[in-house]
């Protein structure tokens, strides 16, 4: 058995789970089907979103905020972080742009979360 706390909503169910005898998973302590299926996913395909900065090539600004545009497998963390530590961004581009297309083949994007360089 595995115990979570629930980030599927904001009330923050302590969550149980464990397979039954038929290898299939049983949630309890949850108030809504949100919790099953994030305590599901934990299990079987953890993934999480990375908030980083990448660096610049204006002085003024040394770094930009960036973010991937979609959870990624919690097991290319440190794969997606590398990536980011090569990138030198030499653009003037603003929120929502995409710095990354397709990090790593994952089908994601790293994605500028500010207007910074544009001022």
């Amino acid at each position: 058995m595995k115990e979570l706390v629930c980030i599927g909503c904001p009330r923050g169910c302590q969550l149980k789970i464990e397979k039954n005898n038929r290898d299939e998973w049983v949630v309890t302590g949850n108030t809504c089907k949100r919790g099953e299926a994030f305590a599901i996913s934990e299990m079987t395909a953890p993934k999480r979103t990375i908030c980083s900065v990448v660096k610049t090539a204006f002085p003024e600004t040394p770094v930009l905020p960036v973010r991937v545009s979609a959870d990624i497998p919690k097991e290319r963390i440190f794969d997606v972080m590398a990536q980011l530590r090569t990138v030198t961004v030499t653009e003037r581009i603003g929120r929502g742009d995409v710095v990354i297309p397709n990090v790593l083949g994952l089908g994601v994007d790293i994605i500028a979360t500010s207007n910074i360089l544009r001022t």
